[in-house]
Formats: C-alpha cells, structure tokens, sequence
C-alpha cells in the first residue's frame, strides 16, 4: 500500500523546507536508509533519508521547490500502484493555493477518517479545527524519537514558542516548540515511549473540541501508529508528575534533562548531592533550595561522584546497579539502549567494518609546546588548553595535506579546501563531535572559546543539528583522563580521526643526553579507500613540526 512521506520538520524554528536536490526520481525502487533528497531548512542543508521500502511514486515539488512543514513530499509504494487518491487527500502540499495548505489537516478531521475527505473539507471552518503536530525529525539521521518529558500536560494553554516537550533523538535530548497557539488536547505518547518519524505526537486546538476522529484518521499519516488511546490524555492531564524514570530504579527520580533552580545547583555540587536522586516540588517537578535541604541521601546514592564525572556512557551505566548487594549474590540492571547509543552503535560498526581502518602513531616532542602555553596564558583573556594548541596546529596541517581532509561518497571522493574539524565530546549518554568550522582561519582564544561553548552545550543538552554537521575531519582527546595512546574509528563520511593522547614526562635524549622530557603521542586512523600510508605520513610530520615550534603557528 503506497504511503506519504511528509516534509519532516528538521530543525526547532523550521517551518518550510527546500528541496535542495532529489536523489531518487520517480519510479526509482527506494530502500530503507537511501538517500532521498537535500533539503534546506532556516540553519543547513540536511539529508533525507527514506525509512520505507519501495518505488518513489510521487514527489510533491521539483528541486528548488519549497514545501510547508506536514506538506505532502513524496509516496512510496508498489511500481503501477494508483495513489491519486492520495495526492488528494494531501493536496495542500503542492497547491500553489495557501489555503488548501491548511485544508490537510481539516480532511482528517471530517466525519469520514479515510474516504471522501476533500469534499468534506470545503464546508469546514479552518480556524475552529485542531492542529496535529507530528514527530519532527530533528536530526539527519533520526527515525524515531523518545519523550523525555513533556512540559505541557493536556489541558494547558500553549503559545507559540513554548516548550512542549524534550525529545531524545539519536543526538541529543532537544527541546520543542510550539507554533501554534491554543490548548494541548491530546499526547500521542508517555514520558519514555518512543515515537517514530511523522506519527501522532500531539493535538493542539480549542477547548472542548471532539478530537476522536482526528486521532483514528492520523494513524494514517506515520509509517507505525504507536499512539495511545484518546483516554490516555485524561490519565496524563490528572498526574501531570513526571513519569520519565519510572522505568528505572525507584531511587533514581530524574532521567534525561534535569530542572533545578540555579541556586539548587549550587548546593547540590557543594553538597556533593546528584540531582537524579532528588524529587522537585517546584513548578513541573522543577527541584528547588528547599528540596536539597530536605534531602536525605540513601544507600543507592553512594554512586553521585560517577555521575559528575565527564566520562562517556559507562559513568551513567555504573550508577544503578552499583548498590548494596550481599556478597556472592548475582545482581545486574538491564538498561534499555538510548537514541543516542543506538546510531552510535550503528555508524561506528559500519564504519569499522566498511572502511579499511589502518593507523599511524608518532611521538611528539611538546616541551616548546608546554612553555609556550604557558607564557601564551600570562595574557590570554581565557585559558588555552593542550586541545586548542592540537586543533589550531591540525586545522593548519590540514590546509596543506588535503587529502586527508577529505570524504568518501561512494562513487565520488570529496576533497575539502574548508577545514571544518569535529571534536568528540563525552556525555553522560555517549558521545557528541559538535565541529569548529574554517578552523584554520581562527586563533587560540576564538578556538578555545567555542570548544568551551560547545562543551557547556553538550552537558546542557542544548547543541543543536547545525552544531554537530559537516565534519571534514575529527579529533578525539583522551589525555586529560590519562590516557597516554589509543586508536579510535573514523567518524563517517570523514576519511580521517586524530586520537590524541596525554603528555607524558618521559627520559628522552637530547644532544646525547638522556634528559626528563614532555611527549604526547597521536594516532591517526585512516581510510584507505582515501588516504594512502605516505600521504598520512606526511601530515603527521607536519603536526609534529607545528607542535614542536609552536611559534610556526603563528606566521
């Protein structure tokens, strides 16, 4: 049975798209995971993935075209398959009529859910109809989302810009907005259940309106219908609580995004309280001074310090089973996998067992490295970190080495003259590579400040898709957990990662003495569908040469 792909909302403030290309032309067979089209949203040029399997049928506007957000984008279903009807039912995506745009969602709201919608809805009062709100896509490659938590409950008032709920994607843990006014009718899912790509995530309309067809028609919009009975909101609207840690342990109140008044932080770090075991009284379960005062820590939270730690996943993962079990007793909590752990797991499998990975370490000598930082921050305005020197000193290298600054796209090999450089950043729920762009044309401090920002945005949870987006090269530093070497899999479609490890003091010999001297070891991971050993070779020598004279930087 052919099915609608609509223009997904790509980005927070998204409310129209352009097609920047088609990938796939009518009649084209279609598998899940192929690329369908570019399109152009308010902050980048994204790629559309198609989650069906099938034949492209219909594309809703040529390239260049420009669709609202819901409009009508494409159908997939069998070669020969009818779907006139279909373009009908979505006639607003392509009429070049505003009015029949906002007719899309008024079929659904007719007496019939699947026939005979277009006529019905010439009679109706387009102002007085509920509006639906799908699953966006916030990420390139997100093809469903979990509710962290909704911050409006059915029932309440919502204006355009408000938050209406934090949504997991495979990324991040992002916030959605509102653009519309009017009153929160139905949730299409609970705090921690998963929903997929454009089905039913909430009705936004007036009080009072009879919302029962419009939830039976709207099964027909997503490719699954995972969506509660039109009860559900009832039960939700009279225990607004939030609910997103019920499937953890009892002592972990909060999961996700946490909300707590700045000075309840403060406490809570002095206090060395996690906020994950305290319960807010405030304002949508908001944690306030009171509630830190009042808390009393169990036996269970004897774990707090792992979770303040700034280490990947694993630091999370410790902390629920880690509680009082009696010697010589099997215990274990199976937790289920994130949005986030899922693409990770996904992308860097493909990676490693798709891209022929070969790895070249050197030493480098950093004691020139060491005294110039330190006279450096004698008169920066900000601290300059290690990192900032490896990634100015890579952003230059990579100027003159190209082709390891480059992507494999299959057929093609991109070779960027742009330096925009990835770093990997570790988060309580796995990894985030937000990406400093035209790195090579930037200084010390203007590095330093915007990995610093990126930082504070990742432990907030408030990096956005333009954030973490084309990546021309990456670097991952674990030296800052004492970790002296490691290799680590190349983030695609880049052809190169740079795993940097800490300075190490070590004998070193120097005019034929063994004198104390400062090394740091980096390992490149190359493709070698792309970089060749020499061509890697040689941009480590000019690394290592810009990081044993560091004043070379600044010519």
């Amino acid at each position: 049975m052919a099915e609608a792909i609509l223009m997904p909302r790509l980005s927070d403030t998204m409310t129209e798209g352009v097609i920047a290309a088609w990938h796939k032309q009518v009649g084209d067979s279609v598998k899940k995971g192929d690329l369908l089209a570019e399109i152009e949203t308010d902050k980048a040029t994204m790629e559309l993935e198609s989650y069906q399997e099938g034949v492209l049928l219909h594309i809703g506007t040529a390239a260049g075209g420009k669709l609202q957000v819901n409009d009508l984008l494409a159908i997939l279903g069998k070669a020969g398959e009818d779907v006139s009807a279909l373009i009908a039912q979505h006639s607003g995506g392509s009429a070049p009529v505003a009015a029949k745009t906002e007719e899309a969602p008024a079929s659904i709201a007719s007496a019939s859910p699947v026939s005979s919608a277009t006529p019905a809805t010439a009679s109706l009062d387009i102002s007085s109809l509920e509006e639906v709100v799908l699953m966006p896509r916030l990420s390139d490659t997100m093809t469903e989302g979990v509710i962290a938590g909704w911050q409006k409950q059915v029932g309440d008032s919502v204006k355009k810009g408000d938050v209406l709920a934090d949504i997991e994607t495979d990324k991040a843990t992002m916030e959605l907005e509102s653009y519309k006014d009017g009153v929160l009718l139905y949730q299409g899912a609970k705090a921690g259940e998963k929903i997929l790509v454009n089905d039913l995530l909430c009705i936004i309309g007036k009080p009072g309106q009879n919302i029962t067809d419009i939830v039976a028609a709207s099964k027909n919009i997503g490719t699954a219908a995972p969506i509660v009975a039109p009860a559900a909101p009832a039960q939700t609207a009279s225990n607004p609580a939030p609910v997103a840690a019920a499937p953890v342990a009892e002592v972990v109140v909060n999961e996700g995004r946490i909300f707590a008044s700045p000075l309840a932080k403060k406490i809570a770090s002095e206090k060395g309280i996690d906020l994950r075991f305290v319960k807010g009284t405030g304002d949508n379960g908001r944690i306030t001074k009171s509630d830190i005062d009042s808390y009393t820590p169990a036996a269970s939270t004897s774990v707090a310090p792992a979770a303040t730690s700034a280490a990947a996943a694993p630091a999370k993962a410790a902390t629920t089973p880690v509680v009082s079990v009696p010697a010589g007793e099997v215990s274990f909590v199976d937790s289920p996998v994130s949005q986030m752990r899922k693409v990770i797991a996904r992308r860097l499998s493909e990676s490693l067992f798709t891209a022929p990975h070969f790895y070249l370490t050197m030493s480098i000598d950093m004691d020139a490295a060491v005294a110039a930082r330190t006279k450096i921050n004698e008169v920066a305005k900000s601290k300059i970190s290690f990192n900032d020197m490896v990634l100015k000193a890579t952003a230059l290298s990579l100027k003159q080495h190209p082709k390891v600054n480059s992507s494999w796209l299959g057929d093609t090999i991109r070779t960027n003259y742009h330096v925009n450089i990835g770093v990997a950043v570790a988060v309580e729920e796995g990894l985030l590579v937000p990406v400093v762009r035209f790195a090579d044309g930037k200084s010390l401090s203007q590095i330093g400040a915007e990995v610093k920002d990126f930082a504070q945005k990742a432990k907030d949870k408030k990096l956005q898709p333009s954030d973490w987006e084309g990546s021309t090269f990456t670097i991952s530093n674990l030296g800052m957990f004492g970790i002296e070497e490691f290799t680590a899999i190349i983030n695609p479609p880049d052809a190169c990662i740079l795993a940097v490890g800490g300075i190490s003091q070590v004998p070193v010999v120097k005019n034929g003495q063994v004198v104390p001297g400062n090394v740091m070891k980096v390992t490149l991971s190359c493709d070698h569908r792309v970089v060749d050993g020499a061509t890697g070779a040689a941009f480590l020598q000019t690394l290592k040469g810009l990081l044993e004279e560091p004043l070379r930087m600044l010519v």
